[in-house]
């Protein structure tokens, strides 16, 4: 039986503003983990890459290069259709944030052009499957070189020009290839364990049972946090609902002596004192997180 409803579960409501979308997209594309447990260190290995092509830029008037590269142990970006391409090119900076190209940004490097005069270098790293879309796509090569350049500019505080830069035709790197550190971990697996869809849907559903999905992180065969994620279009705010949870049952309720919107087995039993629940008001989703015993 679950235990009584705990106020404290539901912690208050989170209130975007306009330029917070990409917080947005954060908070319900992926499964975080319990803030107690301590960052665990990624593994690495020295790798060397295949030389790809090389972008000819300034920043702050000076000469830069950014060499791209490419390795099989850079996992691939999800797969993207022309139509989403376009659509990413047409949205909002902050849109194109929730695309996410596993990409490795070398340190810069000094080097000298062909003219004997000093510049800057920066190698980036990418899958080699990925880099032969890249050389088909034009339209995708200029998305990425975006992508890339505002990452290098954010890590190394430099400002790297996004217009105006040229591949170059005749060389492929600028310097010479050094291994880079990319970090061994595997893609977070999230596995469906009950509910319909892996997201919830964005648009309002009609009044019935709530949609909901619920996953383990970081794979169901080794889990050690459980999110349910509940679609809740019809609710007004965190202080309509009550939350009731136990080692092996989680009930959401609405209107007091009204039956429970959702009653859910959990296939794990988490511990009740570390669970958290936040709804955000904007889209409707309740997101309860449940660190598991032991």
């Amino acid at each position: 039986m679950a235990a009584p409803a705990d106020p404290s579960l539901l912690s208050a409501e989170l209130e975007a503003e306009d330029g917070d979308e990409e917080t947005l997209r954060r908070l319900l594309l992926q499964v975080t983990q319990d803030a107690e447990d301590p960052p665990v260190a990624a593994p690495s290995r020295a790798v060397t890459p295949q030389p790809g092509l090389c972008v000819k830029t300034r920043a702050g008037g000076a000469k830069v290069f950014v060499n791209v590269c490419h390795s099989g142990e850079v996992p691939p970006p999800p797969p993207l259709s022309p139509p989403g391409l376009q659509r990413l090119l047409q949205a909002p900076p902050s849109a194109a944030g929730a695309f996410r190209i596993p990409m490795s940004l070398g340190e810069p490097h000094a080097e000298l052009d062909r003219g004997g005069r000093g510049c800057t270098a920066y190698d980036v790293v990418v899958n080699s499957g990925f880099f032969r879309t890249l050389q088909a796509d034009p339209l995708y090569l200029e998305f990425f070189l975006t992508v890339a350049m505002e990452g290098l500019s954010e890590k190394y505080g430099v400002e790297l020009e996004l217009t105006g830069w040229r591949v170059l035709q005749n060389r492929k790197f600028m310097g010479s290839i050094s291994a880079q550190n990319i970090r061994a971990r595997p893609r977070p697996v999230i596995q469906e364990l009950e509910g319909p869809p892996q997201e919830p849907p964005p648009s309002p559903s009609p009044p019935g049972p709530p949609q909901f999905v619920v996953v383990a992180e970081p794979s169901s065969q080794h889990p050690r946090v459980l999110q349910a994620r509940v679609l809740l279009p019809h609710a007004a705010g965190a202080g309509s609902l009550w939350l009731g949870l136990s080692e092996e049952r989680l009930v959401l309720g609405g209107a007091e002596g009204a039956p429970p919107l959702l009653e859910l087995g959990l296939p794990l039993p988490p511990d009740p004192a570390r669970c958290h629940a936040r709804f955000h008001r904007r889209t409707k989703v309740l997101t309860v997180t449940m660190p598991l015993q032991g």
